[in-house]
């Protein structure tokens, strides 16, 4: 199918990573569809893709399956998206990690990717032809933690376990999934990575960032593959990040 014809839906797409992908998307001739919590950001993402958006908290199931009728009304079909929406939270050692900020933490980044998911595959499960690709964004804490980082090192482990788990039991109706894996992709969320981050060892060093437009070009070689095959797991990652052999 030409890239003209393929809708594209990036969620957390009012800012960073998510911003950036619809743009690259948009660029490359897909139909982008966009959702975040803020209407003014994503109206103006929005102008620049030219495709639909709407306000969707992804921690509330029914507001993100309202998202994804409004792309199916809007275009018919759905042939890719990327499961991008989440959060961090305050460096926290792990014994004085407050309940609610897990709470909240597991809420947006594993819940909210399984809401996000889940309506994806059921779109690409009854479109006709059935199919399509889900992209999860995991991160470097998918494999190895940051210190002070525990429910956001978790939900992104579980976020592994899930694209293995859509990658299983989407064979059957010809969806693929695979995780896209980021360190330290400079946007305004990195911004803080120059001044200094905390060390497994205990000391401040600032980390390298790379551009983000890399980020795209691996998201638009995922994207760009036919159904038959797929990029289960990538990592995208500055190249002399504290990441191998951290700690």
């Amino acid at each position: 199918m030409d890239n003209n014809q393929r809708v594209a839906v990036v969620t957390g797409g009012s800012s960073g990573i998510g911003k950036t992908a619809a743009l690259g998307l948009a660029k490359a001739g897909y139909r982008v569809a966009i959702c975040g919590r803020r209407a003014d950001a994503l109206e103006a993402v929005a102008q620049d893709t030219g495709g639909y958006w709407a306000a969707c908290d992804v921690t509330d199931p029914a507001a993100v399956a309202d998202f994804f009728a409004g792309v199916k009304a809007k275009y018919g079909r759905i042939d890719v998206v990327f499961n991008n929406a989440g959060r961090f939270a305050p460096t926290t050692s792990f014994g004085d990690l407050d309940v609610e900020t897990w709470r909240e933490m597991v809420d947006t980044n594993l819940n909210g990717a399984f809401y996000v998911a889940r309506e994806a595959f059921r779109a690409m499960r009854d479109q006709s032809p059935h199919g399509g690709r889900i992209i999860n964004n995991g991160s470097i804490s998918a494999y190895v933690p940051r210190p002070g980082a525990a429910s956001y090192t978790a939900t992104k482990h579980a976020i592994t376990g899930l694209t293995k788990a859509i990658s299983l039991d989407g064979r059957a109706f010809n969806i693929a999934c695979g995780q896209i894996d980021i360190g330290n992709a400079a946007t305004d969320m990195t911004s803080h990575m120059n001044s200094g981050s905390l060390q497994a060892n205990g000391t401040m060093m600032p980390e390298p960032t790379f551009d983000v437009a890399h980020v795209v070009d691996a998201l638009l070689y995922m994207a760009g593959l036919p159904l038959s095959a797929n990029v289960q797991f990538m990592t995208v990652m500055a190249t002399n990040m504290p990441y191998i052999g951290r700690g």
